[in-house]
């Protein structure tokens, strides 16, 4: 989504992704995060030179060092926290007395370190002093005002906002971000957020770096990078992007499933930022009859093949078994649903029995519990699937769990009485190839 002087440029969203569903936001949920902080230190219910130990005494290490004492909040807003190694981030691991039990072996404000915890702990300060998560406290001061519907934030062990990671909103909503930003934080003439809170997230903080051509190099605020060309973002894993264009007066905001980060920013750099010219451009009613067709047929790339295949009595409708695998793929068995065009995927995943529909040629929509979500996973989460036969012995399943950035593909070869399955993922925190697997 592309808006420039607060209108809509253009949109477009590949099937089976679209404008209503949410995308988890990865890392991109740190600038919701400091956000709350930001109000909180505008209601004045703390300050950013206060010490972070001092607000969670139940949680200090029994002999607490001198630059864990020193850390400040500006500290975990700005990723120098002190740490030489990140804290724990995992949902089941992540609290206060984690962050806390880490070593400090730098002096707080002094060492750049990416570091999720201390987003957390952003959010369980938030949640100390007002007695809400940031989730809860954000609702009346920003989404409600923006609009921002069904945000959705997973939580730790204790019920705190994950802060760092876990939330999910519509890629419209991260456009109202960026753009409540761009507008020093008034919204439809109200001051949402203070003019001189949003001055000091999105201006250089901290150095970072010193590659002139790595956009992860140009300096850090309040958990907002700073891109070239003079322009902040905040992003999250796999490509989820609120990047904000001061001097064009723009906001592009993505959600995606690409890994090469850079490129997808160098992609915005190279083609986007040249064609916004100063003046009002004439019209092309040509061009806009071709855009709008092209973001019509926007698509996930689907298989190409047919629908049955001779063999296809040999590997539908049964179950097939895998013996123990670093997968933990127990079993999988393809159903036909209905005369060859749809099928249901059965799969025994990580002690979970997931249903997804495919359809021939189209997205077939359903749920599922997707397990691959780490570091969150979900029980029930939006999925939808498709296939096709790409050989005579060989039937390919693809689906994507489209509130994250994620697709799966299931290539089953079938050969006398056995089957190897080969699984493969766009995007992982891990291998995103997995092995061949034979069944029987």
């Amino acid at each position: 989504m592309i808006v420039r002087n607060g209108k809509i440029i253009t949109e477009g969203w590949w099937a089976p992704y679209d404008a209503q569903q949410n995308h988890v936001l990865y890392s991109l949920s740190k600038s919701f995060t400091s956000t709350a902080v930001g109000l909180a230190v505008a209601e004045g219910k703390l300050d950013i030179d206060d010490r972070v130990l001092d607000y969670f005494p139940e949680d200090a290490p029994q002999h607490a060092s001198e630059n864990l004492k020193a850390m400040r909040v500006r500290d975990i807003l700005t990723m120098t926290t002190g740490h030489q190694d990140a804290p724990p981030v995992k949902a089941d691991q992540i609290s206060a007395k984690s962050f806390f039990a880490q070593p400090v072996p730098h002096v707080p404000g002094t060492h750049f370190k990416y570091n999720t915890a201390a987003t957390f702990m952003q959010s369980a300060l938030v949640q100390k002093l007002t007695s809400q998560t940031v989730l809860e406290y954000l609702e009346q001061r920003l989404f409600e005002p923006l609009g921002i519907e069904r945000p959705v934030w997973e939580t730790n062990a204790q019920g705190i906002s994950l802060g760092g990671y876990g939330l999910r909103v519509r890629t419209e909503d991260i456009a109202k971000l960026g753009q409540l930003y761009l507008q020093k934080g008034r919204w439809h003439g109200q001051q949402l957020l203070p003019q001189e809170w949003v001055e000091l997230a999105t201006t250089k903080q901290v150095p970072n770096g010193n590659n002139p051509i790595s956009d992860w190099n140009q300096g850090y605020g309040f958990q907002f990078w700073r891109c070239r060309h003079n322009a902040y973002r905040g992003d999250g894993a796999f490509s989820q992007f609120c990047i904000v264009i001061p001097a064009q007066q723009a906001v592009v905001a993505i959600t995606s499933g690409e890994r090469d980060m850079q490129a997808v920013m160098n992609v915005v750099w190279d083609k986007l930022l040249p064609a916004l010219a100063a003046k009002g451009l004439p019209a092309d009613p040509q061009g806009w009859g071709q855009l709008r067709t092209r973001l019509a047929e926007l698509s996930v790339k689907q298989p190409s093949g047919v629908r049955t295949s001779p063999l296809a009595g040999r590997l539908l409708n049964r179950r097939w078994e895998f013996a123990a695998n670093d997968l933990e793929f127990a079993s999988v068995e393809f159903v036909s649903a209905d005369t060859d065009k749809h099928l249901i995927l059965k799969l025994n995943w990580d002690g979970r029995l997931l249903e997804i529909p495919a359809g021939f040629g189209e997205w077939k929509q359903g749920r599922a519990a997707y397990p691959a979500s780490w570091p969150l996973r979900f029980p029930d989460e939006s999925v939808a699937g498709t296939f096709a036969w790409v050989a005579e012995d060989t039937l390919v399943v693809k689906f994507c769990a489209s509130e994250t950035p994620g697709h799966m593909t299931f290539t089953m070869k079938v050969a006398a009485d056995l089957v190897t399955c080969t699984a493969e993922s766009n995007v992982a925190f891990a291998a995103t190839r997995l092995k061949v697997l034979p069944g029987d």
